[in-house]
Protein backbone atom coordinates (compact mmCIF):
# COMPACT_ATOMS: atom_id res chain seq x y z
CA UNK A 1 0.00 0.00 0.00
CA UNK A 2 3.16 2.47 0.95
CA UNK A 3 4.58 1.90 -2.71
CA UNK A 4 0.97 2.70 -4.94
CA UNK A 5 0.52 5.73 -2.41
CA UNK A 6 4.00 7.49 -3.48
CA UNK A 7 3.31 6.46 -7.21
CA UNK A 8 0.49 8.41 -6.82
CA UNK A 9 2.03 11.43 -5.25
CA UNK A 10 5.67 11.07 -6.90
CA UNK A 11 5.65 14.71 -8.05
CA UNK A 12 7.41 17.96 -7.61
CA UNK A 13 6.29 21.45 -7.33
CA UNK A 14 2.96 23.00 -6.49
CA UNK A 15 0.14 21.47 -7.16
CA UNK A 16 -2.28 21.86 -10.32
CA UNK A 17 -4.34 25.01 -10.47
CA UNK A 18 -8.15 24.72 -10.34
CA UNK A 19 -9.84 24.95 -13.79
CA UNK A 20 -13.05 25.20 -12.94
CA UNK A 21 -13.23 28.74 -13.74
CA UNK A 22 -14.00 29.87 -17.41
CA UNK A 23 -11.98 32.96 -17.62
CA UNK A 24 -7.92 32.98 -17.75
CA UNK A 25 -6.86 34.19 -14.15
CA UNK A 26 -4.90 36.71 -16.06
CA UNK A 27 -7.38 38.49 -18.17
CA UNK A 28 -9.60 38.51 -14.93
CA UNK A 29 -7.08 40.36 -13.36
CA UNK A 30 -6.94 42.61 -16.26
CA UNK A 31 -10.58 43.41 -16.43
CA UNK A 32 -10.69 43.92 -12.53
CA UNK A 33 -7.85 46.69 -13.31
CA UNK A 34 -9.52 48.23 -15.94
CA UNK A 35 -12.59 48.28 -13.51
CA UNK A 36 -11.06 49.68 -10.89
CA UNK A 37 -9.40 52.42 -13.18
CA UNK A 38 -12.73 53.17 -14.49
CA UNK A 39 -13.94 53.93 -11.33
CA UNK A 40 -11.44 55.82 -10.63
CA UNK A 41 -11.58 58.45 -12.99
CA UNK A 42 -15.48 58.06 -12.60
CA UNK A 43 -15.18 58.97 -9.42
CA UNK A 44 -13.22 62.28 -10.75
CA UNK A 45 -15.71 63.14 -13.47
CA UNK A 46 -18.41 62.87 -10.83
CA UNK A 47 -16.85 65.02 -8.92
CA UNK A 48 -16.15 67.53 -11.64
CA UNK A 49 -20.48 67.70 -12.70
CA UNK A 50 -21.20 67.79 -8.77
CA UNK A 51 -19.18 71.04 -9.07
CA UNK A 52 -20.58 72.19 -12.37
CA UNK A 53 -24.41 71.40 -10.95
CA UNK A 54 -23.29 73.35 -7.95
CA UNK A 55 -21.73 76.20 -9.19
CA UNK A 56 -24.41 79.64 -8.56
CA UNK A 57 -24.37 80.38 -12.17
CA UNK A 58 -24.89 76.87 -13.81
CA UNK A 59 -25.25 75.97 -16.46
CA UNK A 60 -25.46 78.74 -18.22
CA UNK A 61 -21.97 79.86 -16.77
CA UNK A 62 -19.09 77.20 -17.10
CA UNK A 63 -16.78 77.23 -16.18
CA UNK A 64 -17.15 80.05 -13.24
CA UNK A 65 -15.51 83.12 -13.24
CA UNK A 66 -12.63 83.71 -13.30
CA UNK A 67 -11.90 79.95 -15.16
CA UNK A 68 -11.62 79.35 -18.76
CA UNK A 69 -11.50 76.02 -20.43
CA UNK A 70 -8.05 76.21 -22.72
CA UNK A 71 -9.96 74.31 -25.14
CA UNK A 72 -7.28 74.81 -28.22
CA UNK A 73 -4.70 72.96 -26.20
CA UNK A 74 -6.88 70.84 -25.47
CA UNK A 75 -8.07 70.00 -28.77
CA UNK A 76 -3.99 69.84 -29.53
CA UNK A 77 -3.61 67.52 -26.71
CA UNK A 78 -6.40 65.03 -27.91
CA UNK A 79 -5.22 64.81 -31.68
CA UNK A 80 -1.86 63.93 -30.55
CA UNK A 81 -2.85 61.62 -28.41
CA UNK A 82 -5.68 59.99 -30.94
CA UNK A 83 -2.53 59.86 -33.63
CA UNK A 84 -0.51 57.52 -31.13
CA UNK A 85 -2.81 55.01 -30.78
CA UNK A 86 -2.77 55.24 -34.93
CA UNK A 87 0.74 54.73 -34.38
CA UNK A 88 0.97 52.33 -31.61
CA UNK A 89 -1.43 49.88 -33.93
CA UNK A 90 1.03 50.09 -36.93
CA UNK A 91 3.51 48.72 -34.87
CA UNK A 92 1.49 45.96 -33.98
CA UNK A 93 0.91 44.78 -37.28
CA UNK A 94 4.54 45.42 -38.64
CA UNK A 95 5.72 43.10 -35.89
CA UNK A 96 3.03 41.04 -36.56
CA UNK A 97 4.34 40.81 -40.04
CA UNK A 98 7.85 40.62 -38.43
CA UNK A 99 8.97 43.79 -39.63
CA UNK A 100 10.78 44.70 -36.37
CA UNK A 101 12.53 48.42 -37.88
CA UNK A 102 8.46 49.41 -38.52
CA UNK A 103 7.46 48.07 -35.10
CA UNK A 104 10.10 50.50 -33.82
CA UNK A 105 9.91 53.16 -35.59
CA UNK A 106 6.37 53.31 -34.81
CA UNK A 107 6.94 52.48 -30.89
CA UNK A 108 9.31 55.54 -30.99
CA UNK A 109 6.95 57.69 -32.49
CA UNK A 110 3.97 56.78 -30.38
CA UNK A 111 6.66 57.25 -27.64
CA UNK A 112 7.57 60.63 -28.68
CA UNK A 113 3.71 61.70 -29.03
CA UNK A 114 3.36 60.83 -25.44
CA UNK A 115 6.51 63.05 -24.33
CA UNK A 116 4.56 65.79 -26.75
CA UNK A 117 1.17 65.14 -24.85
CA UNK A 118 2.87 65.81 -21.52
CA UNK A 119 5.24 68.61 -22.35
CA UNK A 120 1.88 70.15 -23.97
CA UNK A 121 -0.39 69.45 -20.56
CA UNK A 122 3.09 70.98 -18.83
CA UNK A 123 2.51 73.94 -20.30
CA UNK A 124 -0.88 74.49 -20.22
CA UNK A 125 -0.74 73.75 -16.53
CA UNK A 126 1.75 76.82 -16.12
CA UNK A 127 -0.31 79.13 -18.11
CA UNK A 128 -3.89 78.02 -17.50
CA UNK A 129 -4.29 81.10 -14.75
CA UNK A 130 -5.11 79.31 -11.93
CA UNK A 131 -3.99 76.64 -8.96
CA UNK A 132 -5.17 73.70 -6.97
CA UNK A 133 -6.02 76.50 -4.37
CA UNK A 134 -8.54 78.58 -6.23
CA UNK A 135 -11.67 76.75 -5.85
CA UNK A 136 -13.05 72.92 -6.16
CA UNK A 137 -13.09 73.52 -10.04
CA UNK A 138 -9.75 74.14 -9.94
CA UNK A 139 -9.43 71.03 -7.53
CA UNK A 140 -11.16 68.91 -10.25
CA UNK A 141 -9.39 70.44 -13.59
CA UNK A 142 -6.34 69.72 -11.80
CA UNK A 143 -7.06 66.57 -10.28
CA UNK A 144 -8.34 65.00 -13.52
CA UNK A 145 -5.81 66.12 -15.95
CA UNK A 146 -2.60 65.01 -13.46
CA UNK A 147 -4.63 61.88 -13.35
CA UNK A 148 -4.39 61.23 -16.99
CA UNK A 149 -1.26 62.72 -17.19
CA UNK A 150 0.22 60.16 -14.47
CA UNK A 151 -1.33 57.34 -16.26
CA UNK A 152 0.39 58.38 -19.87
CA UNK A 153 3.83 58.70 -17.67
CA UNK A 154 3.30 54.93 -16.58
CA UNK A 155 1.82 54.13 -20.14
CA UNK A 156 5.45 56.10 -21.81
CA UNK A 157 7.65 54.00 -19.32
CA UNK A 158 6.38 51.20 -20.02
CA UNK A 159 6.57 51.88 -23.77
CA UNK A 160 9.99 52.93 -23.45
CA UNK A 161 11.33 49.12 -21.64
CA UNK A 162 9.80 48.06 -24.65
CA UNK A 163 11.31 50.44 -26.91
CA UNK A 164 14.98 49.23 -25.37
CA UNK A 165 14.10 45.47 -25.20
CA UNK A 166 13.10 45.77 -28.56
CA UNK A 167 16.12 47.75 -29.67
CA UNK A 168 18.49 45.32 -28.27
CA UNK A 169 16.27 42.53 -30.24
CA UNK A 170 17.06 44.47 -33.56
CA UNK A 171 20.61 42.65 -34.13
CA UNK A 172 18.92 39.28 -32.70
CA UNK A 173 16.74 38.14 -35.67
CA UNK A 174 15.84 34.60 -34.09
CA UNK A 175 14.51 36.26 -30.73
CA UNK A 176 11.30 37.18 -30.25
CA UNK A 177 10.87 39.24 -27.04
CA UNK A 178 10.08 42.57 -28.86
CA UNK A 179 6.92 41.07 -29.53
CA UNK A 180 5.69 40.94 -26.49
CA UNK A 181 4.87 44.28 -26.32
CA UNK A 182 1.52 43.78 -26.54
CA UNK A 183 1.38 42.34 -22.88
CA UNK A 184 3.29 44.89 -21.66
CA UNK A 185 1.90 47.98 -22.55
CA UNK A 186 -1.61 46.50 -21.76
CA UNK A 187 -3.23 47.19 -25.73
CA UNK A 188 -5.09 45.03 -27.59
CA UNK A 189 -4.10 44.22 -31.06
CA UNK A 190 -7.22 43.07 -32.40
Amino acid sequence: MTSHAEAVHDHHGPPEANKSSRIDARVLGMLLFIASEAMLFGSFFTAYFFVRVVNPGAPSEWPPEPYHFPVFVAGVNTAILVTSSFTMHWALQSIKRGNRKAFLAGMVLTFTMGLAFLFTQAVEYLNVGFNTGDGAFASVFFGLTGLHGAHVFVGLTLLGMVIVRASADISRPSTTSASSCRGSTGTSST
